[in-house]
């Protein structure tokens, strides 16, 4: 009935396309590209931009400010719905549990070199930005794939994953803790090789924390 933000033409907004590849161990993972009006899908920079949750939550196809503003500045926007994400079904929402730091950026890695594979993007114009958990995906990946991302963003991230059973707001109620035993396990050991304040000497790219 009336337009909410008439200031936009629509004909000019970034295109999003869906995508789908072969996880490294056989899962098919699904997400979205939004790749810049009039400029043709070869050889962009690109903007990883993990969801947070990780579990319950997804990206779905349709208008995102954040995207639309990263594609009139030329640039690619690549969204994962990773294992653990909400939307389809139990067996591949609990498929991330316990995996955060793991089989979790892996999705996100293999989706990033798909898309380089598929010509779409300069493998040496990358960078990764996200918010709570896709704020701790942001510095996990990288600190899995240093060579990949030249830059990393995160907004308000979890960065060691032990402090959550004795920080924060999720800790303070039974509910919480019994969550938190399900998805992240209480393996210190695993918990610390998952948490990238532990593994800072592994990061090459250029990072920004914002809080």
């Amino acid at each position: 009935l009336v337009s909410k933000k008439k200031w936009l033409d629509p004909d000019k907004m970034a295109e999003i396309k869906p995508i789908e590849f072969t996880s490294r161990d056989g899962i098919t993972i699904y997400g979205y590209i939004t790749l810049p009006y009039g400029i043709e899908a070869k050889n962009l920079p690109l903007v990883v931009n993990p969801h947070g949750g990780p579990h319950g939550p997804r990206d779905r196809w349709g208008f995102d400010p954040q995207n639309q503003m990263i594609a009139s500045q030329g640039a690619a926007v690549l969204q994962i719905n990773f294992r653990g994400s909400g939307g389809y079904g139990n067996e591949f929402e609990n498929a991330g549990h316990q995996k955060w730091g793991t089989n979790i950026q892996y999705d996100i890695i293999d989706a990033t070199k798909y898309v380089i594979e598929q010509g779409m993007v300069d493998k040496d114009r990358i960078c990764i930005v996200g918010g709570s958990f896709g704020g701790y995906s942001a510095i996990q990946s990288s600190a899995i794939e240093p060579d990949l991302f030249k830059c990393a963003i995160g907004f308000a991230g979890v960065y060691d994953l032990q402090l959550m059973f004795d920080e924060g707001d999720v800790q303070g109620r039974r509910a919480g803790k019994r969550y938190l035993k399900e998805v992240l396990g209480e393996n210190e050991s695993i918990l610390r090789s998952m948490s990238p304040t532990h593994n800072v000497d592994k990061l090459k790219a250029n990072i920004m924390l914002v809080h």
